[in-house]
């Protein structure tokens, strides 16, 4: 249980991230835990884990506002292309793709930022596929599938509720999925579960101090605070690489 204090501080925070914005859990916990853990695709599986824990508690009790008929293409694709990332992680390994990752996420919260009003993407096959292959990318390889999943919802969804319902359904399943492909390639190891279980607690007092914040945050003003947040994520996996 090394390290576990680390752990277990790092998922309160990504936790609350995660409520409060609707992602960033694992590019919050994945600047620093492929240090606490002994591989990266270990890292990888228990952020996919607590993520999905925390998921699965806020789109519960948001699942009134949850559409399927939207979800399921951008979800499909998430699935068959963060399993084949995952597949080829045993494989490869490279730095340079985190900082190229860093710079992404920075330019494309700029231009959100800036150019959100006339931006409006549709519920149609070709951008939620197109969503879903990035999303599936970044996921199998970085546990950070957010980003293009968000942007997309925060787009495409009328208001903050559906758009919180929505991306919490979607890496919920997602989630789950990429945990069933990462257990069948090893990296679903003792000290995974028990650093899991043992943040459990974590999780639940980040969720809830998360929710108070999100019904605070004017509906019009959220869209700026997840923009804010991925170009700060983008920042942060620049230094951290």
């Amino acid at each position: 249980m090394e390290n576990i204090l680390e752990i277990f501080l790092l998922t309160l925070g990504a936790s609350f991230v995660q409520r409060t914005t609707g992602f960033g859990f694992g590019i919050f916990i994945m600047t620093m835990l492929p240090f606490l853990m002994p591989s990266y695709g270990e890292a990888t599986t228990l952020s996919g884990l607590l993520a999905l824990t925390t998921s699965a508690m806020i789109s519960f009790r948001m699942r009134r506002y949850i559409t399927w008929k939207r979800l399921l293409p951008i979800l499909l694709t998430f699935i068959i292309t963060s399993s084949a990332a995952i597949c080829l992680l045993t494989r490869i390994h490279d730095q340079m793709l985190r900082k190229v990752l860093g710079i992404i996420l920075m330019f494309t919260a700029l231009y959100f930022a800036f150019f959100s009003r006339r931006i409006k993407l549709k519920t149609t096959l070709p951008y939620q596929i197109g969503a879903g292959t990035i999303s599936g990318i970044m996921g199998g390889f970085f546990g950070m599938q957010g980003p293009p999943a968000v942007l997309y919802f925060i787009s495409s969804e009328p208001d903050k509720n559906h758009y919180m319902a929505m991306a919490q359904t979607y890496f919920l399943i997602g989630n789950a999925m990429m945990t069933i492909v990462r257990a069948s390639n090893g990296f679903l190891t003792a000290t995974v579960g028990r650093n899991y279980l043992f943040c459990l607690t974590a999780v639940i007092a980040g969720t809830l101090l998360g929710s108070w914040a999100f019904r605070h945050i004017p509906g019009k003003v959220f869209p700026y605070i997840v923009y804010s947040y991925i170009f700060i994520s983008g920042m942060i996996i620049l230094i951290t690489t």
